[in-house]
């Protein structure tokens, strides 16, 4: 018996009745089956259909970030920075109409952690741009993914080789350490009058450019380490870093340690096996983790950052409305992945478009972007920014003492 519209039903269920009581029950199974087929089929396609069309009123944004693993804070910063842009955005209009969507991939604070969700996000047509990781390391494993995803990727390592291996897709939204080298240095050396320098340094790329970079600049002022020290990352125990420090003589520390618990750690061990020097330290030495974990053994260190709450009126915007969402103190980890947020929807907004060669194209085409950390305006090779600040912990506030900006 063959069913083929619902007139037809109608007249053969009264005909099924004449033939007998046996016969209604299985007619009536199989048009109640038929009718829940059809709307099953019915409802896939509506919800299928207000799918795609919800994707397609979004712009969607990758993030890789360190939500677990070693560096979870670091990480959860990273995304808080990246999520208040997203709001400020969305709230007024998003980008070419459309809200911006995040979508967070955790690297577990890995390299292979790295790569795999770059896969992942690279493999995903919807995502039209993706913020990397801070750190250099892990960039560095990621390169080979980077360039077979084949969109724009904001990375916050420092290490300057990162940008020199042909990558048109790789675009640095903090400046690089060939800067912050010269600052260090020349502020330990003429402000601070250091002349015999312990270098310590973290063995991964991060730490081992900025450790060469160092030396370069120190040579340049005529002076030659008296030591140079490095160590592996999340070491429990700085004992021996320590002693040698206090054996060498050294009048100044010079550090570019790549995690934020290594150098409170370091921090207390130097207190706690009385060696008192000046310290200058890269970006990590000002960030939230290290300060919280340290305390008083951080009080009057140097540090040479891309961010500094007090250093422009971005800055200082940016600052106010971190504080008042997360009741947490901005740093480095939210500065530079707020600003990677706005980079991108800039570039998509100067472009009109969405597509990965027009969203580059409006990433080098952007001239003095006021941004938190200072004005982008990237070069060819994917860097965009060329100034650092000198910051000074005064009992566990930073005190904003200078930006030097160097010429691009």
């Amino acid at each position: 018996m063959s069913m083929h519209t619902d007139g037809v039903r109608v007249d053969r269920q009264a005909s099924c009745a004449s033939r007998g009581p046996s016969v209604l029950p299985l007619a009536l199974a199989l048009t109640s089956n038929r009718m829940g087929l059809l709307s099953a089929i019915a409802l896939s396609l509506c919800l299928l259909t207000a799918t795609l069309a919800q994707a397609a009123d979004v712009i969607k944004i990758g993030l890789v970030s360190e939500i677990t693993g070693v560096n979870a804070e670091a990480g959860s910063y990273a995304v808080n920075g990246t999520r208040l842009a997203i709001d400020m955005i969305n709230k007024n209009g998003g980008v070419l109409g459309k809200p911006l969507e995040l979508v967070v991939e955790d690297n577990q604070s890995t390299n292979p952690g790295t790569v795999l969700s770059f896969s992942k996000l690279g493999g995903d047509k919807e995502i039209v741009a993706i913020i990397g990781p801070i750190r250099s390391t892990q960039v560095q494993a990621a390169s080979p993914a980077i360039a077979r995803a084949g969109i724009p990727v904001m990375i916050g390592g420092t290490d300057p080789s990162l940008t020199k291996v042909n990558n048109p897709w790789v675009f640095r939204c903090r400046p690089n350490d060939s800067f912050s080298s010269r600052v260090i240095a020349d502020f330990g050396v003429n402000t601070l009058k250091g002349k015999k320098w312990a270098i310590v340094h973290s063995t991964d790329t991060f730490g081992s450019g900025g450790k060469k970079s160092l030396e370069d600049e120190l040579k340049n002022l005529g002076v030659t380490p008296v030591l140079v020290q490095g160590y592996t990352n999340n070491t429990q125990d700085f004992t021996p870093v320590v002693l040698a420090i206090k054996k060498s003589g050294a009048e100044v520390i010079g550090s570019y340690m790549t995690n934020s618990t290594d150098v409170g750690i370091f921090a207390k061990q130097l207190k706690q096996l009385g060696v008192s020097v000046a310290w200058i330290g890269s970006a990590s030495i000002t960030t939230d983790t290290a300060i919280k974990l340290a305390g008083e053994a951080l009080h009057g260190t140097y540090g040479v950052a891309d961010f500094s709450p007090d250093a422009n009126e971005a800055a200082k915007s940016f600052a106010a409305a971190y504080r008042s969402r997360h009741k947490l103190e901005p740093d480095v980890y939210s500065s530079w992945a707020f600003d990677a947020t706005h980079v991108i929807a800039q570039a998509i907004i100067a472009s009109k478009s969405t597509r990965p060669d027009d969203i580059r194209k409006g990433i080098l085409g952007l001239r003095e972007y006021k941004g938190v950390e200072g004005n982008f305006r990237f070069n060819e090779a994917g860097d965009g920014l060329s100034g650092y600040n000198v910051l000074r912990n005064d009992k566990g506030k930073l005190a904003f003492i200078k930006h030097i900006e160097f010429p691009r």
